[in-house]
């Protein structure tokens, strides 16, 4: 199990990424919410869509679940 965020700041292109701890890309605290402990990034990335429609995974810690 691993610990997942979302960035409260939207990309470019409107997705709000869904992060692990350790990701060089992970926001800082304040621009984050906790999602929870999940086995992978796309229960993660389907709870984040409760908070933003728009999710998706990170490109580079949660590229499973990354969608171009």
């Amino acid at each position: 199990m691993t610990r997942y965020y979302v960035n409260k700041n939207a990309q470019s292109n409107g997705d709000h990424e869904v992060h692990r701890p350790g990701c060089s890309f992970m926001p800082d605290a304040e621009n984050r919410i906790y999602l929870g402990y999940f086995s992978s990034c796309h229960g993660a990335v389907r709870e984040a869509k409760k908070h933003y429609p728009q999710s998706n995974g990170c490109y580079f810690c949660s590229n499973e679940c990354h969608t171009s």
